[in-house]
């Protein structure tokens, strides 16, 4: 790998964690924890992830338990949860809340597929701005005859190889979540 590469390295692999990341909240039709990771319950005066304020269960794959780890902020965490429009059913239980998540129809599981390629695409166009970035430096350097035409030619030509494996890396991670999603 070419030292061009290497200076953006960490971007790429900031982008395809954020992309994981981004793409753990979309809904697959079984219960998965990882939905609350950003619903922030107001509670103590700040804002604050649910997850540090309860225990979350997932007893089989259509529910969820939120066990709050103090009973006066239950319902805080249902308020929460219920804004953040999951799209979860929430029943309180008193002393914790049973998240039930409903059974997802055909529609529904291609507008996520939808919402999922717009994200892999966003990915994409990121890798493209740093693909750009890279290049310029390279052609600024052969301009200022620190490289060789030919070195160049060979920089930008493992520049593109390089970002079309990083596509392709991508691309497992959304066909992998897109038959997660369409699994019924």
């Amino acid at each position: 790998m070419n030292d061009y590469i290497d200076i953006k390295q960490d971007n790429f692999v900031r982008i395809i964690e954020f992309f994981e990341k981004e793409i753990i909240s979309l809904r697959t039709g079984r219960a998965n924890a990882a939905v609350l990771d950003d619903v922030l319950v107001d509670s103590y005066g700040a804002k604050t992830q649910i997850n540090t304020l309860a225990s979350i269960s997932v007893p089989d794959g259509i529910s969820m338990l939120i066990t709050p780890w103090d009973k006066n902020i239950l319902k805080d965490i249902e308020k929460a949860i219920v804004d953040a429009k999951l799209g979860l059913g929430v029943v309180n239980e008193g002393e914790q809340l049973r998240l039930t998540v409903p059974k997802m129809t055909e529609e529904n599981r291609k507008d996520l597929v939808k919402k999922l390629n717009d994200m892999m695409e966003e990915t994409r166009i990121k890798f493209r701005k740093i693909r750009d970035d890279i290049k310029s430096l390279i052609e600024k350097d052969e301009k200022d005859g620190e490289i060789t035409k030919d070195d160049k030619f060979d920089f930008i030509k493992e520049l593109d190889e390089f970002i079309k494996i990083k596509n392709e890396e991508i691309k497992e991670i959304r066909d992998k979540k897109e038959k997660d999603i369409m699994t019924i």
